[in-house]
């Protein structure tokens, strides 16, 4: 069983940035995956990074987001700039409680086990 914390959303104008950040409460060197969902729509993956830094995004938010680890503070970030109004969605911490699946792991929700209680964005024009 691993439990993830999230933290870091909020409300910014288009254009602004924010950080999320999320912390297994255990098991550190495993997949930390990011996903978003809007009411009515799917659950999307938008990105991944394992313990030894290998990346996946979706292309939606290429170039604009970026995650990265810290090993010594078990925690993941997801760094978003440029944020547009369509970014507005619960983002939600998943973990694969392994090693990340590529790409084709964040078209996959059945592929992340464990999930935190998502954290809000909320972007206006």
């Amino acid at each position: 069983q691993v439990q993830l914390a999230e933290s870091g959303g909020g409300s910014v104008q288009a254009g602004g940035s924010l950080r999320l950040s999320c912390t297994p409460s255990r098991f550190s060197n495993i997949c930390k995956a990011w996903f978003r969902q809007t009411p009515g729509k799917e659950r999307e993956g938008i990105a991944a990074i394992d313990s030894d830094g290998l990346t996946s995004y979706a292309d939606a938010v290429k170039g604009r987001f970026t995650i990265s680890h810290d090993n010594a503070k078990k925690t993941a970030y997801l760094q978003m700039t440029n944020l547009k109004p369509e970014d507005t969605a619960m983002y939600y911490c998943a973990t694969t409680g392994g090693r990340c699946y590529g790409p084709a792991g964040l078209l996959s929700r059945q592929m992340h086990p464990w999930w935190g209680q998502g954290t809000q964005v909320t972007v206006s024009s």
